[in-house]
């Protein structure tokens, strides 16, 4: 091998290189960009399969990668945030969105005639214009078009790259033979088509590189480019089935309908292509180019879509023969920790929008569950219950482990591509998650203080004391299920609300705990339980300082 294939063949890897990291630049800057649209398409989300495949198309546009849209799908499922015939649209869809990277190609390889208005020409600009903004613009938003601008300059540079590389081969008598017998053979276009994409985890990439070929010269026929492209179809579901491993049984479905999906529409239009090649062979070995590609890629997606959309529900009943039932593999555990560590299920961090919203939810869920252990707590005060009072301290350690899952969680996300908003929202879950987790041992030291151990003698209250206990902790509790509330619904109200609780508990803890010293130096009360009571409203004070806490952070995302 000559140096000048050695070069040549750094030149293609390289340009290789700098196409697929400029697909993953402008994903990024794109996702960073849409912010909280992301969120709200899986809101939109209902049992509509037509709004799912929309849904799944706009993702996918927006990421680039119908794989990485499924692994993401995969997660909600395994997370239990979607169910499955929400996924089918959705995974019906993203093969629709995929398509935008072809097109993005296709761009790129304006012929000569119009060189003028090729994008290659302006890439470098591009890539310039990007790194200024990066640099010196003061608002995040410029520096995310920063990041698009260069991702998507480094692309058409890397298509230039591989495709300046190529051509010095393209005209070899192998190759163009090569892409003949692929034509000729649908097997085997298929087959080297399902590898390539296999090895590149990205049909995007795989076709983009076929369309480079396609342009540098007239070797790459009609026929092999539809069978290849059939093929990255298949491929592409390689990325999907190897993120499926270690889930539940319905999300490995999905990676079971993406397979089936994408296998019946090769099938059936690889056929309908041979049958009609048959009977006009000179199409197939005609020469095609970047634009016919990627027609025919959005067409067989589109035609796909609409062909299979009506057997959708046939699909999932596939996959779930496909997937048998294992009795002892999808057991959902009764423990909140394995459900917590289904929830926040790595796949989804994919998608750093996703990944947040995500995170808030599983926050809110372990405020929850700290929420009902503060109620069976105020519950064992008013009248004992040991039964009670061990699910209490079983729940309080259900907390603590939630608190070092959602935590880890945390800090992935927060080295991802976030926007400033997403990094305050994250700090302040990382805070969040700190305050429930001391408003549960608040809770445990309540029941510490009632669970009197054997030989000890029982904590009792007057009737007087249980009133006055009873009334103040009507008001923690609603403090801290309002607190919780507004980092749900994100509502400015909710968390102002909370700030007029806190003030009525501090006002009454001061006031109960006046009176209730007052009973003491009378003698109106047993000195042990006197101590038990004032300790209990020093704990549900401090409860409602953390629930304070709680909407506080609610209230600076809105400054």
């Amino acid at each position: 091998m000559s140096i000048d294939d050695i070069s040549n063949l750094f030149t293609f890897v390289g340009g290789l290189g700098m196409f697929l990291y400029g697909m993953h630049g402008m994903s990024s800057g794109i996702q960073k960009s849409a912010g909280s649209k992301m969120q709200e398409l899986l809101g939109i989300l209902t049992n509509n399969r037509l709004v799912a495949v929309l849904v799944g198309a706009a993702l996918t546009a927006i990421i680039q990668s119908s794989g990485a849209t499924t692994v993401m799908v995969i997660g909600f499922v395994n997370a239990g945030i979607m169910n499955l015939s929400q996924a089918v649209g959705i995974v019906m869809g993203a093969n629709i969105g995929t398509c935008i990277t072809a097109w993005i190609v296709s761009l790129g390889q304006v012929g000569d005639s119009f060189k003028a208005l090729s994008p290659s020409l302006y890439a470098p600009l591009m890539v310039g214009i990007g790194a200024f903004l990066i640099m010196f613009a003061k608002k995040p938003k410029k520096q995310i078009y920063g990041e698009i601008l260069i991702g998507l300059g480094l692309l058409f540079i890397g298509l230039d790259f591989m495709g300046g590389s190529a051509k010095k081969y393209m005209d070899l008598p192998i190759i163009a033979d090569a892409f003949i017998m692929f034509g000729n053979n649908p097997l085997l276009g298929i087959a080297i088509g399902t590898i390539i994409t296999a090895i590149m985890q990205s049909s995007s990439a795989s076709v983009g590189v076929l369309q480079t070929l396609a342009a540098t010269s007239g070797a790459v026929t009609t026929g092999a480019a539809i069978y290849i492209s059939l093929g990255s179809n298949i491929g592409s579901c390689l990325t999907a089935i190897l993120s499926s491993f270690g889930t539940s049984r319905n999300a490995k479905r999905v990676a079971a309908i993406h397979l089936i999906y994408n296998i019946i529409g090769a099938v059936v239009f690889g056929t309908l292509c041979y049958v009609f090649f048959l009977f006009f062979p000179e199409l197939a070995h005609r020469s095609i180019d970047s634009v016919g590609i990627s027609i025919f890629h959005t067409g067989f997606k589109v035609a796909c879509t609409i062909m299979l959309f009506p057997f959708a529900e046939k699909l999932v009943a596939l996959s779930g023969m496909v997937v048998k039932e294992d009795a002892g593999a999808d057991v959902a555990a009764d423990d909140e920790k394995t459900v917590t560590l289904r929830h926040l299920d790595r796949r989804i961090l994919k998608s750093p929008d996703f990944a947040v919203e995500n995170a808030v939810k599983e926050v809110v869920h372990m405020g929850e569950i700290t929420s009902e252990n503060l109620c069976n707590a105020c519950k064992v005060v008013m009248s004992f219950d040991g039964e009670l009072v061990k699910k209490i301290y079983e729940t309080e350690k259900t907390i603590n482990a939630m608190e070092e899952l959602i935590t880890e969680y945390l800090v992935e996300i927060d080295n991802l591509s976030l926007t400033v908003e997403q990094h305050d929202i994250v700090k302040n879950l990382f805070y969040s998650v700190s305050d429930i987790e001391r408003v549960g041992d608040h809770v445990e030291n309540i029941v510490e203080i009632i669970d009197v151990k054997e030989g000890g003698e029982r904590v009792s209250f007057s009737q007087e004391a249980l009133g006055e206990m009873a009334e103040i902790m009507g008001l923690v509790k609603d403090a801290f299920s309002c607190a919780i509330n507004a980092r749900r619904k994100i509502s400015i109200e909710d968390a102002a609300l909370v700030g007029k609780y806190e003030e009525k508990v501090d006002d009454m803890e001061e006031e109960l705990r006046d009176k209730h010293i007052e009973r003491l130096s009378k003698q109106l009360c047993n000195p042990t339980n006197g101590v038990a009571f004032l300790d209990i409203l020093s704990n549900l004070e401090r409860i409602s300082d953390h629930a304070y806490n709680l909407a506080g952070y609610v209230m600076s995302e809105h400054e």
